[in-house]
């Protein structure tokens, strides 16, 4: 009988033991999923240029995560579709996104900050593109998605002018999300080249060193990336797909 009861509460611990690591591997698998963020912002200031989303800084990170086995998924302050610009299907990457359904799909309705579950991520991600200069800096509800990413021990990306919707993201003890952090993104000397450095409402270097960011930077369109404590920024288009790879390392840490 004694050796009966041992048996019993052999086989219970072990059924309990087995169930909370099926528990945690279902909370990993769920930790896979990757949240991109784009503007809905779509005219240049008064210019009344069109802007939106820069494609290739959607398609070459999505290309190397889904390719890595992470669900992507997309949110905008306004949600719905969000504008596009920088379209050239000449880049096998931007082609091979945009004639995926599923994701072309998402891109096109993409979710309001409201209906986004911060717990579901592993890491999100800001994407470029001029408009984002107009509509990230203020949303306080990305940003906010943004701060539980990273205080649960997320992956904070961005590249190009994606870095504008980090720039007032302050963590839970008041400091700035980029304080005292290495970092990278579209640089003054690149908004002068393209003849934006008076349209835009500020410039992205000046903000992110005045808010404590340890500005890192390239010569004009060469690739920079930085990587500094799970935040991982790329300067411009030609950084986005080093800023997917470094993701995908950082993640698999």
């Amino acid at each position: 009988m004694k050796t009966k009861v041992i048996t019993g509460l052999a086989l219970l611990m072990l059924i309990v033991t087995t169930g909370t690591a099926l528990s945690k591997n279902l909370n990993k698998q769920k930790m896979k999923k990757i949240l991109f963020v784009v503007t809905s912002h779509n005219k240049k200031g008064s210019t009344g240029e069109p802007t939106g989303y820069y494609l290739s800084e959607v398609s070459h990170p999505w290309n190397v995560l889904q390719l890595a086995g992470y669900e992507i998924d997309f949110v905008s302050p306004k949600g719905g579709k969000a504008p596009v610009d920088g379209f050239n299907l000449q880049d096998e990457v931007n082609k091979k996104f945009w004639e995926n359904e599923q994701y072309r799909a998402k891109i096109e309705n993409t979710m309001a900050p409201s209906q986004v579950d911060a717990s579901q991520y592993a890491a999100i991600y800001f994407a470029g593109g001029h408009g984002t200069m107009w509509d990230f800096p203020g949303d306080t509800a990305i940003a906010e998605i943004t701060r539980k990413i990273y205080e649960a021990n997320g992956v904070v990306a961005a590249v190009c002018h994606g870095p504008s919707g980090l720039v007032n993201i302050r963590l839970s003890d008041g400091k700035y999300l980029v304080d005292g952090k290495k970092i990278s993104a579209f640089t003054n000397e690149e908004e002068a080249a393209v003849k934006l450095e008076k349209v835009v409402p500020f410039l992205l270097e000046d903000k992110l060193i005045a808010h404590g960011g340890r500005f890192e930077k390239a010569g004009l369109w060469q690739e920079k990336i930085a990587v500094d404590q799970r935040l991982i920024t790329g300067q411009n288009p030609q950084s986005a797909h080093a800023v997917g790879l470094a993701m995908v390392s950082e993640l698999q840490r």
